[in-house]
């Protein structure tokens, strides 16, 4: 491995807790992120993705993303299918060698895995994190009528450190693998590319950084100077310099440039439904600029060069709908299709949350939501950095905010989904929503989640926790068996730690102070390993060997949990 790649490789071990594994697998995950990252804008842990682990098929890493968000549980699947109206894939898969050579027979074994994976009767030994991404796969086959885009992408990668230098021998043999794939009829693409240390260097230097797009405005006017605004303009853009803005390379939708990705798409409701019906109409497209209110892009730096505009660290804060609905009918769309657009640039967070209040007035966000989805992740970001050394915390506000900053370790970073996730576990008692019916906790925000009146050293401590909890899996502290039912652990762990009753108000100083008791404990090294240990062996005698997820993420399950917690208590008490 040349020097550059394992610097970069040892840094990235550093900042995500992987000490613990050894050089090749941890390649495998650094190496698993990078790809994956180009395909998915949000931050997620790598052991989302890794399968590599003998009787993987030839493949080290495997994301599945449906609809913009990284998948890893089955039951996500009906989910997005019920919620979004249909289903849009990517299958990325990757295959890392630490060696300085590209092998044609590691290609074959590639191609062949990916057979099996696919196949009806699939014959090749599997391990548990293959048959567990195998179940998500068959979720999403079984709702092939919801492949209204078409069928799944899929997304092939063979890395090494080597140099890729388009031998003849080695393209023979990735393009049969693309062709043995074709005749299963299963996909709308198939990309199957090699990667090598350079490619390599690149992709994480473009992980470092936040999302940077140019587009062509001619059709703009200059606002007026503002305080607080360094450049804003208003105008129109052709519908594809727009989805420049939208898009990765690979024609995926960037999530996370959308501010209210919580709320995210709100399926095809009539406001949508009639944008898309606009847009596929030959004789009303025309109109679009004339019917919609238009985009508003928020961006920390705008540079302007003639009509060439790069666009630094932006989010869109008004227009989720509207871009979700031009990317699904773009099929559809030409130039003379235009978007009516704002482009501002402020690194002033009163001036952003302003604009956020104000573009969203038009839409069904109540006051308590845009309090959620603006002004109190803001307060979670400076009360975790109030805290020193190994009690800080970083939550993630923006996706990628935090990447461009070496010092810290990314295990430190949380973000929405795993805060309300852990919030939910240990605070409103439902683990088992975490997976199933997800978007039925997101439904909550701004009320009993993310409410402007909660205590905030209850979500530091469901934050910390989690990083706890983690962290006992990586080291093989709590076995990685139990991962399945990690926050059903999070629930037990609060009760166990403190046994007295939760206190009723959410905003009380009795709250802050029961919070503060259970925090000690997970600041204390060897109380916290205590305590998860004590949790973890209650829900593993629950599950009584079973950790099926379709048995682990149930309520009857947190029910059992909970009945064994209280048995627990009454014995302490006698």
């Amino acid at each position: 491995m040349d020097r550059i790649t394992k610097n970069l490789l040892d840094e990235f071990v550093k900042e995500n807790g992987l000490g613990n594994l050894s050089e090749d697998t941890a390649f495998e995950h650094f190496t698993g992120v990078l790809l994956t990252s180009s395909h998915y804008s949000e931050s997620f842990s790598t052991y989302d993705i890794a399968v590599g682990a003998g009787h993987d098929c030839g493949i080290d890493c495997f994301a599945i993303i449906v609809n913009g968000s990284l998948v890893t549980e089955p039951e996500e699947i009906e989910d997005l299918a019920e919620n979004n109206g249909y289903l849009d894939v990517s299958f990325v898969f990757v295959q890392a060698e630490r060696s300085s050579n590209f092998d044609s027979q590691k290609i074959g074994q590639i191609g062949f895995g990916l057979l099996d994976i696919f196949s009806e009767s699939p014959s090749l030994p599997k391990n548990d994190n293959i048959k567990h991404k195998l179940k998500i796969v068959n979720e999403i086959f079984s709702r092939s009528s919801k492949f209204k885009k078409g069928n799944p992408q899929c997304f092939i990668y063979y890395a090494t450190t080597g140099r890729w230098t388009d031998d003849a021998n080695l393209t023979i043999r990735k393009d049969a693998v693309v062709e043995n794939l074709k005749q299963l009829g299963l996909f709308r693409k198939i990309v199957f590319e090699c990667i090598d240390a350079e490619r390599l260097q690149t992709l994480y230097r473009n992980l470092r950084n936040s999302v940077t797009k140019e587009i062509i405005f001619i059709n703009r006017t200059v606002l007026p100077e503002i305080s607080g605004v360094e450049q804003s303009y208003i105008g129109f853009i052709p519908v594809s310099e727009f989805l420049k803005l939208i898009e990765n390379e690979n024609g995926e939708i960037y999530s996370s440039i959308f501010y209210d990705n919580v709320r995210d798409w709100q399926e095809w409701n009539p406001v949508n439904t009639e944008i898309k019906e606009t847009l596929e109409s030959e004789t009303k497209k025309i109109l679009f600029p004339l019917l919609n209110n238009g985009i508003t892009v928020v961006a920390s730096r705008l540079q302007p060069t003639g009509n060439k505009f790069l666009i630094e660290d932006y989010q869109i804060v008004n227009g989720c709908q509207t871009s979700y609905v031009i990317h699904e009918s773009k099929e559809y769309l030409d130039d003379s299709v235009l978007v009516p657009i704002r482009l501002i640039a402020t690194n002033d967070p009163e001036v952003k949350n302003q604009i956020i209040k104000a573009t969203n007035r038009q839409t069904e966000v109540t006051e308590e939501q845009l309090f959620a989805l603006s002004d109190f992740p803001k307060k979670l970001e400076i009360y975790f950095q109030t805290f020193d050394g190994n009690k800080r915390l970083y939550y993630e506000r923006r996706s990628r905010q935090f990447n461009a900053s070496p010092d810290i370790e990314k295990v430190r970073v949380v973000n929405i989904t795993t805060l309300v996730k852990s919030f939910a576990s240990m605070f409103l008692d439902l683990p088992h929503r975490t997976s199933r019916n997800y978007k039925l906790l997101l439904k909550s925000i701004g009320t009993e989640i993310f409410n402007k009146d909660h205590r905030l050293e209850m979500y530091y401590c469901a934050a910390y926790a989690q990083y706890r909890l983690e962290y006992l899996f990586r080291s093989q502290v709590i076995n990685s068996v139990l991962k399945p039912a990690r926050y059903h652990i999070l629930m037990a762990f609060r009760k166990i730690a403190v046994d007295d009753q939760m206190p009723k108000y959410f905003n009380s100083n009795e709250m802050a102070r029961y919070c503060q008791r259970i925090i000690n404990i997970l600041w204390d090294d060897i109380r916290f390993r205590d305590v998860f240990r004590n949790a973890a062996d209650l829900v593993s005698t629950v599950a009584a060997g079973n950790f099926n997820r379709d048995n682990i993420r149930t309520e009857v399950f947190t029910e059992k949990v909970n009945s064994a917690l209280t048995q627990r208590s009454i014995r302490a008490i006698q």
